[in-house]
C-alpha cells in the first residue's frame, strides 16, 4: 500500500499542515499544488528523509524557482500536477480536463480555488484538495486529500477535513 498526502493553498499558514502530517504519518509522498509561499523548505524538514516531496508553483509563489507544472507517475497512473490558474479552474474545469485527456494523463491534480474536488471520470480523474488555511467551500472546513494505492495498484481517494 502506498499513501500520498495531497494539499494546496496553505499560504504560509502551516499549522494545520503540521497537524495533518502528525496525524497521517507515515506517508510515502506529499504533493503540494501551489501557494506554499516559500514554506517548501520547512516541509522538507518536517518529512522523514525517504518521503518524496513534490511542490508546484502557484500564482502567489512570487519569485519561486518551482516548476508551474509537473508530470509524475504514481504507480501505474500518469499524473499532471498544476496550481490551476493557467487553466482558469476558478471558472470551470473544462480546459484542464481537455488538456489532461489530450496529453494522456490519468489524473490531473490542481489547487487555486480553495474548494475540494474529487471527480472520477471515464477518461481522467480531477483532484483538488481544497485549502488547509483558507477554505472557500460551504462550511469552510480546512481540507486535504489522501490517495492510496492498494495491493493491486488501484488508486483510492479520500477527502478529509479538520
Amino acid at each position: 500500500m502506498k499513501k500520498i498526502l495531497i494539499v494546496s493553498d496553505t499560504h504560509r499558514r502551516d499549522q494545520n499542515l503540521e497537524r495533518v502530517l502528525a496525524e497521517e504519518s507515515p506517508i510515502d509522498m506529499m504533493i503540494h499544488l501551489g501557494d506554499a509561499e516559500g514554506s517548501e523548505e520547512r516541509y522538507r524538514r518536517w518529512l522523514p528523509g525517504k518521503t518524496e516531496l513534490i511542490v508546484v508553483r502557484g500564482n502567489n509563489d512570487y519569485f519561486s524557482a518551482l516548476e508551474s507544472e509537473r508530470e509524475v507517475r504514481i504507480g501505474r497512473y500518469r499524473c499532471l500536477l498544476v496550481h490551476g490558474h493557467y487553466y482558469d479552474v476558478s471558472l470551470d474545469l473544462s480546459l484542464l480536463r481537455k488538456e489532461a485527456i489530450a496529453r494522456g494523463f490519468d489524473i490531473a491534480m490542481f489547487g487555486h480555488t480553495h474548494r475540494p474536488v474529487v471527480e472520477i471520470g471515464k477518461e481522467v480523474t480531477l483532484l483538488n484538495p481544497g485549502s488547509l488555511s483558507f477554505p472557500r467551500q460551504e462550511g469552510h472546513r480546512p481540507s486535504y486529500l489522501i490517495m492510496t494505492l492498494d495491493e493491486s495498484g488501484n488508486a483510492h481517494y479520500e477527502l478529509r477535513f479538520l
